[in-house]
């Protein structure tokens, strides 16, 4: 490492740069405080957080209830492993399944060990329950899906960033375009279909929010084949789109759900999988696990990430300010957007220009007036700030966006 001062963001960049994988490319900020809507940076400069974490903060950062929770569990009892029971776990099972109307939840620890437990699920109840012939159940998903990064999960993937080199993948899906009913029915009429795994909005491919009734439709059309319909609500769920679930703006009730991120409030990887006793009871003891899957610390910390959003009303916020939020940007005018689109506080605007790192350089102006976002797949960016923003810290945002706006179009 060459000598930079400590402290300095240049510092901790370089770190990053020196003994980290390169995995990822981060906007060059580092923060080191985190508050509500807000995060700073080493160097004391205040920014709105448009990613919050990737939705996994939609209570905002840092907030007090749910550390209050996490740092009493924390003093307590951290960890026991599922060998033994705990006096924890219980009660956020309880809580969880009355709040979300499922007989059972399994828990487990980051997004994407959900979505894997939910094909595992999915599996063995097509085996066990519908018949399907061992080692041939078929689980169609939809093209530009993003469910992790896992072998089995890049293995349905059609972004070749997450499938080139990684290879040989596994079998056992059926990739269907997007929003596409008619593509799902033909689908379905394939021999040995077990599930249809889907994203109610797609996060990762740019906030692509599908036609309204397509859940509701797509569920109808599984139902009929007798196939599960597993909702992937990882990033979508929890409120974040002005629901509860995604899912419940179109009153459908998935087989499966999948959740994580905001399940924590941000503190610690959580996720959960819920379903009823038929599908879920198909797993036995031995068959899946994971060392800190349903710890007490998770199970608590859990119940208060949940307990805020409801006592807060945070659904109701993101219903309201997203509305506002997509008809102040369309009211920009601006000729670099070519679209604007989303549900709740979930949006994103695609940008048209000439240059491929138009989008790229939006962001970083709009870092140097106090606002963090990301692009995603070069020429989209995702707006999602905590739930807890409010309509004048908003008007604020908006007003950031739109001066960013107009200095990359001079």
């Amino acid at each position: 490492m060459s000598a930079i001062a400590q402290n300095t963001a240049s510092y901790f960049m370089e770190l990053e740069e020196a003994y980290g994988a390169h995995n990822y490319h981060p906007l060059p900020v580092v923060l080191s405080k985190g508050e509500g809507v807000f995060v700073w940076d080493v160097e004391g400069k205040r920014y709105y957080d448009f990613l919050s974490g990737y939705s996994a903060v939609n209570q905002g950062h840092c907030h007090p209830r749910i550390v209050a929770a996490f740092t009493e569990q924390a003093q307590r009892l951290t960890l026991t492993s599922r060998a033994f029971y705990n006096d924890k776990l219980g009660d956020f099972e309880q809580y969880i399944t009355n709040l979300l109307g499922y007989d059972k939840v399994l828990p487990m620890n980051t997004g994407v060990e959900a979505v894997e437990t939910g094909i595992k699920l999915c599996r063995k109840w097509a085996y066990e329950v519908k018949g399907i012939p061992e080692n041939e159940a078929v689980i169609i998903v939809c093209e530009q899906n993003f469910h992790g990064r896992t072998t089995t999960v890049i293995s349905f993937s059609s972004d070749p960033s997450s499938t080139k080199n990684f290879g040989p993948f596994t079998g056992g899906f059926l990739r269907i375009p997007y929003n596409d009913l008619s593509a799902l029915k033909e689908a379905l009429k394939q021999k040995n279909i077990a599930g249809f795994l889907v994203e109610p909005i797609q996060g990762e491919a740019g906030v692509i929010v599908p036609d309204e009734g397509y859940l509701a439709a797509a569920k109808q059309l599984c139902e009929a084949a007798h196939v599960l319909f597993i909702a992937d609500e990882i990033q979508t769920g929890l409120c974040r789109t002005g629901h509860l679930l995604a899912c419940d703006a179109e009153n459908v009730r998935p087989d499966i759900v999948l959740l994580g991120k905001a399940l924590s409030g941000g503190m610690m990887p959580v996720s959960a999988v819920l379903a009823d006793d038929e599908i879920m009871l198909t797993i036995k003891p031995g068959e899946h696990g994971s060392t800190y899957g349903g710890n007490p610390l998770a199970a608590v910390t859990a119940i208060a990430s949940l307990q805020v959003l409801i006592d807060e009303d945070m659904a109701a916020n993101a219903l309201e300010l997203g509305a506002y939020f997509r008809e102040a940007l369309l009211k920009t005018a601006s000729p670099l957007i070519r679209t604007v689109r989303g549900k709740g506080l979930l949006n994103a605007i695609e940008i048209i220009s000439k240059d491929p790192d138009a989008a790229w350089k939006l962001c970083l102006d709009m870092k140097e007036k106090g606002l963090l976002a990301k692009p995603t797949h070069g020429d989209k960016i995702r707006f999602a700030p905590p739930l807890c923003i409010t309509k004048e810290q908003l008007d604020e945002c908006i007003g950031i966006i739109s001066n960013s706006l107009n200095c990359l179009n001079e």
